[in-house]
């Protein structure tokens, strides 16, 4: 297990540094100029630019950007916004709003997509299963700012039963957001977790385990279910972090200050510094949500082994 975790950590540095060069690259390669756009419909004086240039180091080829960038983050700098202020403060300050939006999310599809998906898949061919199969096909569908929009229409202003904007009625306000963000994860959940313990009903150590005796719910619960789980926990894995980064649209549906509304207000001001910082962040925790997920699998199935 101990060597098993280094060499998955060892792996961990080219995807770091070729991740992080790449979202680097790219956020820095979108057209115009930054600085320029701080000043809007106003001349900035060639002194200001030149010394903002500077700064930021934007006057530097690129290769010398990232190594000045990625050596700062390795001493926890992630660098300054146009503003003054530091990347890490405003990840620290808007950080918790994403955790506990991403985590609501989690846990409401963790629940209901798998308990959606084990009673589809022991139910295979009746009234549910066909009810969960149409329901997440019709989920998937909707585009996340469209189930976001209606969501608010319906539960928010018409119902009355969330708040519709901001974060001011605590727990609460994170409820219809997390709801709308996990939709979609969901209903991926539901139908893998449900084709998986289908496949997993019809292989010979079920049918074993029932012609010994065993009781249905034993088969099922002990034996068929921890096989299925081994996808749906790769899946969710990927997930968390899918649910903080694609947070950006449901923050800002929603009005919530947290690091994708960060990002989004970034990009729109091209602030190339605040969105990679954030992306960096995120990226770590993609490698070790993806490391517990990989160390899960033994625990699912003894038959794997870390060699």
């Amino acid at each position: 297990m101990g060597r098993y975790v280094i060499r998955r950590m060892l792996q961990f540095i080219p995807v770091f540094f070729g991740a992080t060069f790449l979202i680097f690259a790219l956020v820095f390669a979108i057209p115009g100029d930054p600085i320029r756009a701080l000043a809007g419909e106003k001349v900035m004086p060639q002194s200001v630019l030149e010394t903002l240039n500077e700064r930021y180091h934007l006057d530097e080829p690129l290769w010398k950007q990232y190594g000045i960038y990625i050596t700062n983050v390795f001493q926890g700098d992630f660098g300054i916004d146009f503003r003054g202020r530091p990347v890490s403060d405003l990840l620290r300050q808007r950080l918790p709003v994403t955790i506990r939006l991403a985590l609501l999310a989690f846990a409401f599809e963790v629940v209901i997509g798998i308990g959606a998906g084990i009673l589809a898949g022991v139910r295979k061919g009746k009234f549910f299963d066909n009810l969960v199969l149409i329901t997440t096909l019709i989920v998937i569908a909707i585009p996340i700012f469209v189930l976001g929009f209606l969501a608010q229409i319906v539960f928010g202003v018409r119902l009355g039963w969330f708040p519709v904007s901001g974060i001011r009625d605590g727990w609460q306000s994170y409820i219809l957001p997390a709801i709308v963000l996990g939709s979609l994860s969901l209903a991926y959940i539901a139908r893998l977790q449900r084709t998986s313990l289908v496949e997993n009903l019809r292989a010979d150590y079920v049918r074993t385990a029932t012609s010994k005796g065993l009781s249905r719910r034993r088969v099922v619960g002990v034996h068929a279910l921890r096989n299925s789980m081994i996808p749906v926990v790769t899946f969710l894995a990927i997930d968390l972090g899918a649910l903080m980064g694609g947070a950006i649209i449901t923050e800002t549906i929603f009005n919530l200050p947290g690091i994708g509304r960060a990002v989004f207000e970034g990009v729109q001001r091209q602030e190339g510094t605040v969105v990679v910082g954030i992306a960096t962040f995120m990226i770590v925790v993609y490698m070790v949500a993806n490391l517990i997920a990989d160390l899960l699998y033994g625990i699912l199935d003894p038959r794997i082994r870390y060699d």
